[in-house]
C-alpha cells in the first residue's frame, strides 16, 4: 500500500474505520489506486466495482458518522471470486457462457461481508467454473503471479490470490472444489482457508461440484482469516448442506498455541511411495522446518499414514466431474447465458449454444463426468470412486484418534512459469495433498513459511478434524510467527 496512513491488514483498517481515524473512503481510493497501477499486467478482476464499491464506503462513513457500529469488517475493501452471486455486477465464472449475466440478488457470503461493513472493490478472475490450478483457463485470459508475472497464481481462485499478494484488497473470497483456495495462497505467498464442508453457506455460490465446492477467505495473516470466517460462517436456511448447530468463534483461539498439541505429518503427503512425482525438495525441506517450529513451540510431532489418500486424486476427478456434468447442464442457450443463433432447432441451438460457450477443460471435465455416470459405468467408476471417498473419510477419522492436527505441504511445487504444465495430467497433480481434505469435508489452512526454488514462497497445510477450525487457526498463528519470512521472486 502507497499510502502509509493507510493500515495494511484487514484489523487494523477496521478498527482506524471505526474510531474515525480514517475514513473508508480513504481506504478505497488508495486501494483502487493501487489497482490502477497494477492490475492492467496482473488481470486480477474480471470487474472493478468503482463506482459501486465508493458508494458502499461512503454509506460506512456516514454510518460511522451517526455513531452507529458498522462491523468487524468497517471499510475493509474484499474482493470476490466470480463466480459468487452479486446483485447487479456481472458474474461469470470466467466463462463465455455467462458474459454478461448479471444476477438478481447476493450470495449469502458476499450478505454477510457486506453487513460486516466490508467494500466489495471487484469480481476475481478465475479457471473457468472453477476448473483449474493455475488460472489459465479463463475465457478472459490469465491471472498473473505478482512476485513474477511470468508464473502462474495457481487457481482456480487465482484472481483473489494475485489480489491479496499485489495490495489491491486485503481479503477475498474464494472457493475450493479440490484446493482452490490453498493451492493459489501458497503459489502466491499468503494465507488460504477452506472450512468444514457446511460451516459456510454455498447459497449464490456458482456450483461446480456441490458436495465439494466451499467458500473460504484469502489473507495476508492468519488473524484476518479468522476474522473474515467468523463473519462468512454459520447457518443458512437457504443451504440444505448448511450445519446447523451455532459454530464456535475462531478469533478468540488465536493466541491459544500448540503446547500439548499433538501434530501428524502424513507420510504418504511427503513426496515419498506412489505420490512421489513433483515434489520438490525445497517445498518439502520447508515443511518439515515447520513441523520443527511447531514441535519447538510445545508441539508433539509424529509420522501418521491416512493411506487411501494415494486414491485421492483419482476419485476426485471421477466424482467432480461427475458433479460438474449434471450442474452445468443447465447451461444450454434457453434460460440464460450465451445462445448462438442460426440452428435449425432447438437441439441445434443447445449444441452450438455449449460448444462455443465453454472452453476446452470444462469440457473435457463434463465429458469425463457424463462418462462416469453413464449406464454400465457408474458402478465401475462413479460407484467405485464413492466408495475411495469413504476409505479416506475412515482412515482420517483413525488418524485423529492418535493426532490433533496433520501436516503437509499445500503443493508439490512451487509458482511455475505459463504453459509448463500443458497436459492435464501434471496440472492435475498439483492438488495431490488438497483433495483429500475436500473429498472428507475437513478444513484445513495453507499458511506461507519460507522459501522454495528461486525464492518462491511455499505453502504449509495443516489439516484437521471436522469443525475444528480454531485450533486450525491457533496452529496457523504459530507457523505464522515462526515464518523465517516473506520470500521474493
Amino acid at each position: 500500500m502507497s499510502d502509509s496512513s493507510i493500515p495494511t491488514t484487514a484489523i487494523a483498517i477496521a478498527a482506524a474505520v471505526s474510531e474515525g481515524s480514517v475514513s473508508a473512503t480513504d481506504v478505497l481510493e488508495a486501494h483502487l489506486a493501487v489497482i490502477d497501477h497494477g492490475e492492467s499486467e496482473i488481470h486480477a478482476f474480471n470487474e472493478v466495482m468503482v463506482d459501486q464499491a465508493r458508494a458502499t464506503a461512503a454509506d460506512v462513513d456516514a454510518r460511522i458518522a451517526a455513531g452507529e457500529t458498522v462491523g468487524p469488517l468497517a471499510g475493509v475493501p474484499i474482493a470476490l471470486k466470480d463466480n459468487m452471486c452479486t446483485r447487479g455486477v456481472a458474474t461469470t465464472c470466467s466463462s463465455k457462457i455467462l458474459e454478461g449475466w448479471k444476477p438478481p440478488y447476493d450470495a449469502t457470503a458476499v450478505e454477510r461481508v457486506t453487513a460486516a461493513g466490508a467494500v466489495a472493490i471487484g469480481k476475481t478472475n478465475l479457471d473457468e467454473f472453477a476448473m483449474g490450478s493455475s488460472t489459465e483457463n479463463s475465457a478472459f485470459g490469465p491471472t498473473k503471479n505478482p512476485l513474477d508475472t511470468t508464473l502462474v497464481p495457481g487457481g482456480s481462485s487465482g484472481g483473489s490470490s494475485a489480489a491479496v499478494a499485489a495490495g489491491f484488497a486485503p481479503l477475498a473470497l474464494g472457493s475450493d472444489t479440490g484446493g482452490s483456495i490453498r493451492q493459489p495462497a501458497a503459489l502466491c505467498g499468503v494465507v488460504g482457508f477452506k472450512p468444514t464442508y457446511g460451516a459456510v453457506s454455498r447459497y449464490g455460490l456458482i456450483a461446480f461440484a456441490s458436495s465439494l465446492d466451499q467458500i473460504g477467505p484469502f489473507t495476508t495473516t492468519v488473524a484476518d482469516a479468522a476474522t473474515l470466517f467468523d463473519v462468512i460462517a454459520g447457518h443458512d436456511p437457504r443451504d440444505s448442506t448448511s450445519i446447523p448447530e451455532t459454530l464456535e468463534a475462531t478469533v478468540p483461539h488465536l493466541d491459544d498455541g500448540v503446547a500439548g498439541l499433538r501434530v501428524g505429518v502424513v507420510s504418504e503427503l511427503m513426496g515419498t511411495g506412489d505420490l512421489a512425482e513433483g515434489f520438490e525438495p525445497e517445498v518439502l525441506a520447508q515443511t518439515r522446518a515447520a513441523v520443527d517450529a511447531l514441535e519447538a513451540a510445545g508441539a508433539s510431532v509424529q509420522e501418521v499414514s491416512v493411506p487411501s489418500t494415494i486414491y485421492g486424486l483419482s476419485a476426485y476427478y471421477l466424482i467432480a466431474p461427475a458433479e460438474a456434468s449434471s450442474n452445468l447442464a443447465r447451461y444450454d442457450g434457453v434460460r440464460y447465458g450465451h445462445r448462438e443463433a442460426g440452428a435449425a432447432n432447438t437441439a441445434g441451438m443447445m449444441k452450438a449454444s455449449r460448444t462455443a460457450g465453454f472452453g476446452p477443460e470444462v469440457k473435457r471435465r463434463i465429458m469425463l463426468g457424463t462418462y462416469a455416470l453413464s449406464a454400465g459405468y457408474y458402478d465401475a467408476f462413479y460407484g467405485k470412486a464413492q466408495k475411495v471417498r469413504t476409505l479416506i473419510i475412515d482412515d482420517f477419522a483413525r488418524a485423529y484418534e492418535h493426532v490433533d492436527v496433520l501436516i503437509s505441504p499445500t503443493s508439490p511445487c512451487v509458482a511455475f512459469p505459463f504453459g509448463s504444465k500443458d497436459d492435464p495430467l501434471s496440472m492435475y497433480l498439483n492438488d495431490v495433498a488438497t483433495i483429500p481434505s475436500n473429498l472428507a469435508g475437513h478444513p484445513a489452512i495453507s499458511v506461507p513459511f519460507g522459501a522454495g526454488r528461486d525464492g518462491l514462497p511455499v505453502g504449509v497445510q495443516v489439516m484437521g478434524p471436522l469443525l475444528s477450525e480454531a485450533r486450525l487457526m491457533a496452529v496457523g498463528a504459530v507457523l505464522e510467527a515462526a515464518n523465517p519470512g516473506k520470500a521474493t521472486a
